[in-house]
Parts: structure tokens; C-alpha cells; sequence
């Protein structure tokens, strides 16, 4: 198992944690990452484009003009897709984008990625990251000290004051670690572990 530093919210180095080679040392397939990924983004498509068809469209009760001995073409109705303001042929309608893919497959491409962070050296373990009361200062002057500009947080439980304090942050997202997924480890050049949650992303993806 490989060892990665533990440091406290100073920048101090205060014990070492070792890290599953199963989950972070493992060979990353690329091509299972795209999977996931391109499945996590369709999911996040709101799917409400929508047209009117010629049913949907007012007016057209009426046939415009006769059929014959007048020069023009034929037509039934002002609300053929032929005709300006007419209905649309084939157009969008509302429609859910999400499909699956296979749980083990999901899980290959989650220690893919966490894989690739840690060959990347962009994984950062903080042993705890208390917080007396709400405040995005502190909570940005730990984020400067460890020089992160773009970096997912991923906690063990839920700590409400730590999660209002870095909601305004830009660059910066937190999320429990039942949430963890493709997409946003790679989105973030940093992936900053709480020391707590690193158990629980293992159990869960060596059950």
C-alpha cells in the first residue's frame, strides 16, 4: 500500500495514512471513464426542448381556399408545417436524456480516476477541518495556504459549517463521500481528502 501525508488546515504534516492500491494505484482504463462520464452528463440534460406540432398550432379548422380553378396549390389547412406558423415536423419534445450503465462498471472508472489523481500527485489528505462557526475567510485562507485553485472536497459525514462556509468560493466544491463520481474528481485539478472519508471510499468500492 502506498503512504500518502496526512497535514492539518496549518500546512503541517501531522501523520501518514496508507492508500489501497486497489482504489488509488490501480491502472486507469480511459475508455470506461468516457463511459461514465458521457452517462453522467446525458443524466444532467434537462431534456425540455419541446415544438408545436400541426395539432398544437392555432387556427387551420378551415380549408384556406378550394380545391381546384384557383392556380394555387392545394391545402387542407394554414396549420400544415408548409406553411408560415405552421407545425413542426420531427421537432424536440420533452424527453429524459439518462440512461445507466453497469454498477462495476462505475466502479472501474471511480478508482480509474481516483487512480490517475493520485499518479498525478494531486491528491491532498487533511486529518480533520474544524469550523467554529460559518466563515468563508477562514475557510479561503486554509484553501490559499495549500495554494489550491480548482479542488474537489470530499467529507466523511456532513458538516453544515464547513459546506456554507466554501459555497461561495469559486473553483471550489465539497461533497460527502457517498457523492464522489467521475465527473468531478476529473473536472477538479485537486482532489482534497478529508482523513475520514478515505475508509469510506474504500469500503464502498472493494464491497
Amino acid at each position: 500500500m502506498a503512504l500518502a501525508d496526512v497535514f492539518d488546515i496549518e500546512k503541517k504534516k501531522v501523520s501518514q495514512v496508507e492508500l489501497s492500491d486497489e482504489v488509488f494505484g490501480a491502472q486507469p482504463n480511459e475508455a470506461v471513464i468516457y463511459d461514465v462520464i458521457k452517462m453522467q452528463l446525458a443524466a444532467r440534460r434537462a431534456g425540455t426542448a419541446s415544438t408545436k406540432t400541426r395539432s398544437d398550432v392555432s387556427g387551420g379548422g378551415k380549408k384556406p381556399w378550394r380545391q381546384k380553378g384557383t392556380g394555387r396549390a392545394r391545402a387542407g389547412t394554414s396549420r400544415s408545417p408548409l406553411w408560415r406558423s405552421g407545425g413542426i415536423v420531427f421537432g424536440p419534445h420533452p424527453r429524459d436524456y439518462s440512461y445507466s450503465v453497469p454498477k462495476k462498471m462505475r466502479k472501474q472508472a471511480l478508482i480509474s480516476a481516483l487512480s490517475l489523481k493520485a499518479r498525478e500527485n494531486k491528491i491532498l489528505v487533511i486529518k480533520d477541518f474544524p469550523m467554529d462557526e460559518i466563515s468563508t475567510k477562514k475557510f479561503q485562507s486554509v484553501v490559499e495556504l495549500f495554494e489550491l485553485s480548482k479542488a474537489l472536497f470530499v467529507l466523511a459525514d456532513a458538516d453544515e459549517k464547513l459546506q456554507k462556509s466554501s459555497r461561495n468560493i469559486r473553483n471550489i466544491k465539497m461533497i460527502r463521500s457517498e457523492g464522489i463520481n467521475v465527473y468531478d474528481i476529473l473536472k477538479h485539478e485537486h482532489l482534497v481528502l478529508l482523513e475520514p472519508s478515505i475508509k469510506k471510499i474504500e469500503g464502498a468500492l472493494l464491497s
